[in-house]
């Protein structure tokens, strides 16, 4: 079994360590005492602290004990943390903000065991919002299920005949909807099928109500866009949502004009609590006016970028949009997507580049991670700029003789833990014994030094980064299954999982000098949670607590204590 690499030193000599370069003598606003501290430093070593300080500006001006902060700053207020943990804010480097708000506001089927439970919350949903002109919902596996088939128009249509239903699949990569959304739609027997796309359809060539990848679009198109004061309502939700999760840096994988317009809006009015890295969605028409001034590497003090692009390759291993070299091994009949003809995807690719962006490609099954990594093998030498640190987001299904090219390549593996212990009941079905073994393979891009970035590509997974520390370290879902973890030959240490939710997720993002630990200079974004992360059984790590989430020296979440 693996073991953090993390072995206690005195905390004299980590104080030593952690103050051997501060700032200049400055006023600092305030001083946090009495912490259980843990950072990474610039190597990616763990320090131990009990005292952080920061100026009125929400930078940090030294990290160490009590007495050598108090001598340097005998003015500063203090607040006493009570011995509380004390770590940097973590980063989720791949997430969907606006959806997570979103998910407020429509049907839960995350928690819906059985197709029966699924299509009673809609019929409840249905009844008590009565002036919904779409029922929209979230959540829906039918691998849960046990159906051994997608859920049908019919289902619905039985509970919500008189107005359209829209329900999002766990992975966000097919729809259910019922009769009347695809009338409304124009999708018919004779409707083909898109590139990149498929609608599914019942013996007699009838859409059956799941449309997968690109065909979700035909229903989209139709769907009406949220109204300002909703868009604000699922920024809000989202913002309150991730502060509470301890997340104080997001990557929101794929914008457009609209969002990035609330963005710098709430960046000019100090309503941004948890800071965002974007990436435009696509190179069509919202890249082409996002793009104009180039790339957005800092707004309003560090709290928003848009410097990178997100694509995407194939679809997912649930629905079998993922792409695969060789047939699905239970469903030969398919390969799975490639979204586009590698022409047109590396035509993509390099308009992103030419105008100077960060290209994070989402790739999941392991023809889609080729597809991007042969077009990578052009790009990048092309206009040599391996500096940007190009990603593929999620890795999650790639042939063992691929991995060394994101090496090779400079590529950043950017991974969900989550995913895996979320997968489990299916993925090796889907790609069989051999392929398994290229299959959310953290380890094996570890040993070759890949940097990954960790995140949960909520709301897909759940936002709460210490699920993910969990199932980075232990291989196993929240109740503890399986036993002994799922291939956890592939699980990371917690140190290297703690790495990369914070450094190597800032690093991807080109803020590695400004976030990711707590060192003097960067900005003072740091969580107190309710137990010593690298002292408890793995077990509790994802039952960790958020006590109060700080972001540039300010609180912008504490955790109401409930009463007697």
């Amino acid at each position: 079994m693996r073991t953090s690499q993390f072995s206690p030193a005195p905390l004299a000599a980590a104080v030593s360590l952690a103050l051997s370069t501060v700032l200049p003598l400055a006023q600092a606003d305030t001083i946090i005492d009495h912490a259980n501290g843990y950072t990474l430093n610039a190597a990616g070593t763990l320090q131990r602290f009990s005292s952080l300080a920061f100026d009125d500006l929400g930078r940090i001006v030294a990290v160490g004990s009590e007495r050598e902060t108090a001598i340097r700053l005998p003015k500063a207020e203090h607040i006493d943390a009570q011995g509380k943990t004390l770590l940097p804010g973590l980063i989720d480097a791949h997430g969907h903000v606006f959806e997570l708000g979103e998910i407020a506001s429509g049907v839960e089927l995350f928690s819906a065991t059985t197709l029966g439970g699924a299509v009673r919350a809609v019929a409840e949903f249905g009844r008590s919002h009565p002036k919904h002109a779409w029922v929209v919902g979230f959540g829906w596996n039918q691998e849960v299920w046990k159906l051994g088939r997608f859920p049908t128009a019919a289902e619905l249509d039985a509970v919500v005949g008189d107005r359209p239903v829209l329900l999002h699949r766990v992975d966000g990569h097919a729809i259910w909807v019922n009769t009347k959304a695809l009338e409304m739609a124009g999708i018919t027997r004779d409707t083909p099928d898109p590139n990149g796309g498929k609608i599914e359809r019942d013996a007699a060539g009838k859409p059956s109500g799941v449309l997968v990848d690109a065909a979700m679009e035909l229903v989209a198109k139709v769907v009406p866009l949220p109204t300002p004061n909703e868009a604000r309502g699922m920024l809000d939700n989202a913002l309150s949502a991730l502060a509470k999760a301890g997340l104080t840096s997001v990557h929101d994988a794929g914008i457009k004009v609209v969002q990035d317009d609330l963005y710098r809006d709430y960046a000019d009015h100090g309503r941004l609590t948890t800071r965002v890295y974007a990436m435009i969605g696509d190179t069509t028409a919202d890249f082409d006016e996002l793009s104009k001034e180039g790339p957005l590497k800092s707004y309003g003090n560090d709290v928003y970028a848009l410097a990178a692009v997100k694509l995407y390759s194939d679809g997912a291993l649930g629905s079998r949009g993922a792409a695969l070299l060789a047939p699905y091994s239970d469903m030969p009949s398919t390969r799975g997507l490639l979204f586009y003809p590698n022409a047109e995807m590396l035509a993509k690719m390099n308009k992103a580049m030419k105008a100077g962006y960060q290209v994070n490609v989402h790739a999941i099954g392991d023809a889609g991670n080729r597809q991007i990594l042969d077009a990578y093998a052009q790009l990048i030498p092309k206009y040599n700029n391996v500096e940007l640190r190009h990603r593929i987001e999620h890795a999650q299904v790639v042939a063992l003789e691929d991995i060394p090219r994101f090496k090779a390549l400079g590529i950043i593996p950017s991974m969900q833990p989550t995913h895996a212990t979320s997968d489990q009941n299916m993925a090796e079905q889907r790609v069989g014994h051999e392929r398994i073994k290229g299959a959310y393979a953290w380890r094996t891009f570890l040993e070759q030094g890949s940097r990954i970035a960790c995140g949960s590509d909520f709301p897909v997974e759940s936002p709460n980064p210490f699920e993910g520390l969990h199932a980075a370290v232990t291989r196993q879902n929240n109740a503890g299954v399986p036993a002994g973890g799922w291939y956890k030959n592939q699980a990371m240490t917690l140190t290297e999982a703690f790495r990369c939710f914070t450094l190597d997720a800032a690093y991807a993002a080109h803020q590695e000098n400004v976030i990711g630990t707590l060192e003097p200079g960067k900005w003072a974004d740091f969580i107190l949670i309710d137990r010593d992360l690298f002292k408890v059984p793995a077990e509790q790590i994802g039952k960790t607590q958020v006590l109060q989430t700080w972001m540039g020296g300010k609180r912008v979440y504490k955790k109401d204590k409930r009463p007697d």
